[in-house]
């Protein structure tokens, strides 16, 4: 077997993944059975450029963990070949990664604008958050809290019915740039608060109630370079001191056990922490706007994708939060709400020990800034087409989503502390 990975190493470890066609890369996923098939997976890494889809890094790997993760076409079959050879059992997830890319566009609409059911680019967002607060004053403004790495600014709705002392919602999507369907979801929930406010009673007594604050996306230099240069890509854009490797993943640059466990000092990792805690334009002004609002904001709800998770504090320790019965009741409930239109069914719980320990994320940052009820949503799908998730589902996806987080919402309405 070493010989093997001798064989493939010689040639490959400059070849990055980026310069692309994603034509016959595959994606794999393996359940290593012992210490010893995970040691083969971190082999392969060592030869060769692997992606790894989930968990986020191989240093993440533990034994009967579900692995999925891409190699480029050149590769997939010595990776096929190593696998066999050593016994370790897999699944070709995704055989040819281009046919799935360009799959993912299946939707009916084709408007040349925006829409609700198709992935939209980030000048149609932007151009959509300055229509939706024009189309809707009484409901909803836009502000900018910050400008990325880029230069590009971040806009921010608040939605709800003007009144005093009002208790706010932050809800955020696209920290990472390639789960498109999270940015789909926040549309989707600015769409259905307008269109069904006064007529929808749950949505009308949050919105007379609440504000929410939304942003639509995050990591926005990184959604931007998704659309025109790597479809795979997940970090910022910012450039690293003395390293070729540009971005920080902005999911491990908060102030929550920074660095400590399932993150990388290395700045070419896909989950490099950052050079400090904040480094990261888009992750300081998401931190300051909710230091500013502390008082008021009493929720945090950030969406990702993909493995239908619904998480709550804490990633970084095992250490059980204090509102841990709280919370996992929430998350119960709200998972039950989800299913119950397309039973797609969710994992729930602390997310250190329902994935994996990952430290610097909003959640855990947001909990320990006393905001109780801060829950991460992992949406579709379980790995069948992982961050490609067909344009068809954005529908059913965000109908079901939006159950859970009306639930949610309501329960701290009811719960205002």
């Amino acid at each position: 077997m070493w010989a093997l990975l001798v064989l493939i190493g010689a040639a490959s470890v400059s070849a990055h993944l980026q310069d692309l066609s994603f034509d016959g890369q595959k994606v794999f996923r393996v359940i290593p059975q012992d210490d010893e098939q995970v040691q083969i997976l971190n082999s392969l890494t060592s030869i060769m450029q692997v992606d790894f889809w989930q968990p986020d890094s191989v240093t993440l790997v533990r034994p009967k963990m579900q692995v999925d993760f891409r190699v480029e076409a050149a590769k997939s079959s010595v990776v096929e070949d190593l696998l066999k050879e050593s016994g370790v059992e897999y699944q070709v997830l995704i055989d040819n990664l281009q046919a799935a890319l360009d799959a993912q566009f299946d939707s009916k609409v084709r408007a040349a604008g925006h829409s609700y059911e198709k992935y939209n680019n980030w000048d149609t967002i932007a151009a959509w958050t300055a229509d939706i607060a024009a189309q809707n004053p009484d409901l909803v403004s836009r502000s900018v809290i910050g400008k990325t790495y880029e230069g590009r600014p971040m806009y921010l709705l608040k939605m709800g019915k003007s009144g005093a002392n009002k208790k706010a919602i932050f809800l955020d999507c696209g920290f990472h740039a390639r789960e498109w369907i999270s940015p789909a979801f926040c549309q989707w929930f600015v769409k259905e608060a307008v269109e069904t406010y006064g007529k929808d009673s749950v949505m009308t007594t949050l919105l007379d109630n609440l504000d929410f604050y939304v942003l639509p996306v995050v990591n926005i230099d990184g959604y931007v370079y998704t659309w025109t240069n790597d479809r795979m890509w997940r970090k910022t854009r910012s450039k690293n001191a003395n390293s070729s490797c540009y971005g920080t993943d902005p999911n491990r640059n908060f102030n929550a056990g920074w660095c400590t466990v399932g993150a990388s000092k290395n700045p070419c990792s896909s989950t490099y922490c950052g050079s400090a805690p904040e480094s990261e334009k888009e992750t300081k002004a998401l931190a300051d706007f909710i230091r500013e609002h502390l008082s008021t904001i009493k929720a945090y709800l950030t969406i990702h994708s993909y493995s239908q998770l619904l998480l709550f504090p804490y990633s970084y320790t095992y250490t059980l939060p204090p509102d841990y019965q709280e919370l996992n009741s929430i998350a119960s409930t709200a998972s039950k709400k989800l299913a119950s239109l397309y039973n797609t069914k969710y994992t729930y719980g602390p997310g250190a020990e329902t994935i994996y320990l990952g430290a610097g994320g909003s959640d855990d940052w947001a909990y320990d800034q006393g905001i109780k009820y801060s829950f991460t949503f992992e949406l579709r799908d379980t790995g069948r087409y992982g961050f490609l998730l067909p344009e068809s589902q954005i529908k059913p996806t965000c109908e079901e989503t939006l159950l859970a987080v009306k639930y949610i919402a309501n329960y701290v309405l009811e719960h205002l502390y």
